[in-house]
């Protein structure tokens, strides 16, 4: 199983900035000190180009960006103060994107140890996310002509606004996000089928909805599936107001993953969100999902 990583996607941030940067090198050596994955699955993410991230942003905005011209209301709605190897990580975490699909479409399973940041919008980034890169894989695969029809199943605990607000018009993107009803972004922009979860929702109550709700999605009979993982469900989250257990993480991804078997659809894991106290909990979680992508796709 090819999983594209990148030492830029840990960047430097001011001391006592709550946003859990390490988590990507704990997760990278978690997985190959458990052995699901080895180095020789590990592949260095390319930088995206100029070209295909404007697929999906304006030109001003990635101007702006990458010569750190942003105005201060911009910065503070992103969340992470400006430098240029946040700049360099964006890029790096779009081409991982990238990667990952294309490889998903050759092999049936890739994945990227960043990325699912599905609150950049078109002009701006908000929400942690600077580049929207399942925005930029969707526009550009269906460019390339590599894939008609995609799907999106996005199961961060926060509801996918930015992919809504730029795919939203494309016919050919279904996307199937769900999420805490109460919990950021306060204005949701519609998908093609949300689900809204109250606080406090638990494994059981959690799974019958994704139960209930994958047929819909695979009715759409997408080319691939560009999956976001985050774990920010977890009960031990901070930012996440649900009540998940790991090994509901586990049964999530199981009931993911088998379906794209059965219907021989492809699927590209992109990371999503996750921000435990201690951040152990969300790195177990995310490697999780990978243990059982290995087993069931048998790679």
């Amino acid at each position: 199983m090819k999983v594209y990583y990148s030492d830029t996607y840990t960047f430097p941030i001011p001391e006592g900035h709550w946003f859990p940067v390490e988590k990507y090198k704990m997760l990278r050596k978690k997985l190959i000190e458990q052995k699901t994955l080895s180095e020789k699955d590990l592949i260095e993410a390319d930088l995206a180009t100029k070209e295909q991230i404007t697929l999906a942003h304006t030109t001003e905005y990635f101007d702006a960006f990458e010569q750190g011209a942003l105005d201060p209301q911009s910065v503070r709605r992103l969340g992470f103060p400006w430098s240029y190897r946040l700049f360099l990580r964006s890029i790096a975490s779009v081409g991982g994107a990238v990667q990952s699909a294309r490889e998903a479409l050759q092999s049936g399973i890739a994945g990227n140890l960043a990325g699912g940041t599905h609150h950049a919008f078109m002009d701006h980034g908000e929400g942690f996310c600077v580049f929207n890169d399942f925005a930029v894989v969707s526009i550009l695969l269906q460019k390339e002509k590599l894939a008609k029809k995609i799907a999106i199943i996005d199961l961060d605990v926060h509801q996918g606004n930015g992919n809504s607000a730029i795919l939203g018009n494309n016919s050919s993107v279904f996307i199937f996000s769900m999420h805490g009803k109460n919990n950021y972004p306060f204005k949701k922009i519609s998908s093609t089928l949300d689900i809204d979860l109250e606080d406090g929702v638990k494994d059981d109550e959690y799974l019958f909805h994704l139960k209930n709700n994958l047929p819909s999605i695979f009715e759409f009979k997408p080319d691939i599936i560009l999956y976001q993982a985050g774990v920010d469900t977890l009960k031990e989250d901070r930012l996440g107001r649900l009540s998940l257990t790991k090994d509901g993480l586990v049964e999530r991804d199981r009931l993911v993953f088998s379906e794209c078997i059965k219907k021989d659809i492809p699927v590209s894991i992109g990371l999503g969100g996750g921000y435990s106290n201690p951040i152990d909990h969300t790195v177990d979680a995310y490697c999780g999902t990978y243990k059982v992508a290995k087993e069931l796709f048998k790679c």
